[in-house]
């Protein structure tokens, strides 16, 4: 049996703990044999949410095949949040120590932070906190705007959704891929992400504004990005001329309509080839008649 131990923390964000929870009970459910605990320093813990959860203050006996989870708390800074003891810590750096492996979502790196385990390894976290998280530890290498982050046995989520992506990712290691598909698929997953995709979509980047006009448009683009989009069934959408339409777009996302389509296509394109698509076919899938004007488009992309 492989234990799974979830570390509470006062203020945890739900998801961060459910998601990953979520993950391994299902693989238990395919008949891997996991056993979830739930552990902390006191017995009632209320989460961000305001739900409160009953944890353990025992913990099990482990093994180098197990592994404690971090889960994020809510952390508008890391400094004064999270507080863990000593004797806790301890426990991470032990476990560690003799050979299994400890992972963390969201805020939940700063934990392992203070436990020495990020020092010479990369690490990344929700990219609100990230540069707080490198400044905290100077001898990590904070890798930004990715999901998750795997160095040696020490593993690393954005945060909140991330960290499905992550125990995906470790199920996928310890099980291959097509249980981990399977898990996915009995969780409703869209699709199981790469560490390496950005926290931050295309669809997220550029809906910042409050243009409820330009917001028709995206959906519209959003829906049927692999289609063509006449500017005239943009207008449409939008209630407006073509002239007026492609001028508002401007205004509220920096881009030309074609543009913004252009990104979804590409990104969706990458998460394609990054799952064993060839540029061809993936560039057949979002769209273009042949995969020259992917190329180009991602060649013109800016690089990590």
């Amino acid at each position: 049996m492989s234990n799974v131990v979830f570390l509470l923390v006062p203020g945890v964000h739900l998801l961060d703990l459910a998601g990953p929870a979520q993950a391994f009970f299902g693989a238990a459910d395919l008949g891997h044999d996991y056993s979830l605990h739930y552990v902390a320093e006191r017995a009632n813990i209320v989460t961000a949410q305001g739900l409160a959860l009953h944890a353990s203050l025992s913990w099990p006996e482990l093994s180098a095949d197990d592994l404690i989870v971090v889960p994020g708390w809510r952390a508008p800074t890391l400094g004064g949040t999270g507080r863990l003891t000593r004797v806790s810590l301890d426990r991470l750096r032990a476990h560690h120590a003799a050979g299994g492996m400890v992972a963390s979502v969201c805020a939940g790196a700063d934990a392992l932070g203070r436990a020495g385990l990020l020092d010479g390894r990369r690490c990344t976290t929700h990219h609100d906190v990230q540069d707080e998280l490198a400044a905290r530890h100077p001898s990590a290498t904070v890798v930004r705007d990715v999901l998750y982050v795997v160095d040696g046995r020490v593993a690393t989520s954005a945060g909140i959704a991330s960290g499905i992506d992550l125990a995906l990712h470790l199920l996928a290691i310890r099980h291959g891929p097509a249980d981990a598909a399977r898990v996915a698929r009995a969780m409703v997953v869209y699709a199981r992400r790469n560490g390496d995709e950005l926290q931050t979509s295309a669809l997220l980047r550029h809906r910042s504004h409050v243009d409820e006009t330009v917001h028709r448009v995206q959906d519209l683009i959003d829906t049927r990005f692999a289609s063509r989009l006449p500017l005239a069934d943009l207008a449409l959408a939008a209630g407006c001329s073509p002239r007026t339409m492609t001028r508002q777009f401007g205004h509220a996302t920096g881009l030309t309509p074609l543009r913004y389509q252009h990104l979804l296509r590409v990104e969706r394109a990458e998460h394609l080839i990054g799952h064993g698509a060839t540029v061809d076919a993936a560039a057949r899938a979002v769209g273009f008649e042949d995969a020259r004007m992917l190329r180009r488009l991602r060649a013109r992309q800016p690089q990590a």
